[in-house]
């Protein structure tokens, strides 16, 4: 699935790129997600993914990969729905930018 270009309004620009974290796992989770939900976001909704962006990175990785579940109830529900939303792509995974994985083992 390809994601098509939206014009976003200046606070979905905002946190569209507070979801760039510098760790190609989450950026790339993130991302999609903001791309795809942010341009019909309301403001709870925008209110809840900022939140959770304040959080740090060890947590957010925590949460997103299920080793955690966080206790806020509005945050759980934005985990669930970044966790169930299209899985990201192969092809997306290597034209991501951000250092690539090595594959000599060393």
């Amino acid at each position: 699935m390809e994601l098509t270009p939206v014009t976003l309004d200046p606070e979905a620009r905002r946190l569209l790129w507070r979801c760039r974290r510098g760790m190609k796992e989450l950026d790339l989770l993130l991302e999609r997600f903001a791309r795809s939900e942010l341009p019909h976001a309301g403001p709870e909704q925008r209110r809840t993914l900022d939140q959770f962006l304040d959080l740090p990175d060890p947590l957010l990785v925590d949460y997103l990969l299920g080793q955690a579940i966080p206790p806020e109830p509005a945050l759980a529900t934005l985990v669930l729905s970044i966790r169930t939303s299209p899985p990201v792509t192969p092809a997306e995974l290597a034209t991501a930018p951000g250092p690539r994985p090595s594959t000599t083992g060393g």
